[in-house]
């Protein structure tokens, strides 16, 4: 058997920046065990699998190394790419069916715009031992799917690190920890930890978005934000932020389109 693999960067302009994924389109789906080993053998963040239902819409399913997800953004944004650019080339929008409900994305003039669910997050407490992990506790602890973890500045974002040992005795299934706070340039900066995960830092984070944004919307009273994740690689995410949605956007650039070949 052969499988087309795309490899592309998603919330940058420029290969080697943003956050890599890789995209594999299948006529039908493979055992969940082959999903994740291809995952695991791609070595990125994440690998989204699509199979076609008609023109325009796909299934959508998302593997990290170590698990299946329920939402990643980053990796939606570039299977849009690969649709847009390769599959459907003369269409403008994609709808993916996918664990998170169906989600949207159309080609605009600066990259590509989904609309992710909207996870605002409320007032939480920190596990004993994720606490323990961090290098600077934070200002406000608040949960949705992830941990949102404000700091005071950009600086000490930057700064940040947490203790391996400790941090990975914290299970939070498919959940994540957002280190973030008001940026010196933009709105607001973040960052992006997993415990137990083979990437513990993710370089650029769509999904994420889906709960810093109505955060910092609220406390700046706006709801069009310009973010940045700085990560050793960076990106830049455009947000908007409404009532059931934050619409999530970014470019996308091709790194490489290779074969598979299975047994």
């Amino acid at each position: 058997m052969e499988l087309d693999l795309y490899r592309v960067d998603a919330f940058t302009e420029r290969v080697f920046g943003g956050n890599p994924a890789c995209v594999m389109p299948l006529t039908a789906w493979l055992e969940d065990d082959t999903l994740l080993a291809l995952a695991q053998e791609n070595a990125v963040a994440e690998t989204a699998f699509l199979v076609q239902k008609k023109p325009g819409r796909y299934h959508l399913r998302w593997f990290t190394p170590d698990v299946e997800m329920d939402l990643c953004g980053h990796a939606t944004l570039a299977s849009a790419h690969v649709v847009l650019t390769f599959l459907e080339p003369e269409a403008t929008e994609v709808c993916f069916e996918s664990a998170s409900g169906d989600l949207v994305v159309t080609r605009q003039p600066s990259g590509y715009e989904m609309a992710l669910p909207n996870r605002a997050p409320e007032p939480a407490i920190l596990p004993v031992e994720m606490e323990e992990s961090l290098s600077l506790p934070p200002t406000e602890v608040l949960k949705a799917r992830d941990y949102l973890l404000v700091y005071r500045s950009q600086r000490d974002v930057e700064e940040f690190s947490v203790n391996r040992h400790l941090f990975d005795r914290v299970n939070l299934g498919t959940g994540g920890v957002i280190v973030t706070a008001l940026g010196d340039q933009v709105d607001f900066v973040s960052r992006f930890f997993t415990p137990q995960a083979t990437i513990l830092e993710d370089p650029v984070t769509g999904s994420a978005h889906c709960t810093s944004a109505p955060y910092w919307a609220e406390r700046l009273g706006k709801t069009v934000l310009h973010a940045r994740q700085i990560s050793a690689r960076g990106g830049e995410v455009h947000c908007q932020v409404l009532p059931e949605h934050v619409l999530v956007s970014g470019q996308v650039v091709t790194y490489a389109k290779s074969t598979v070949f299975l047994p």
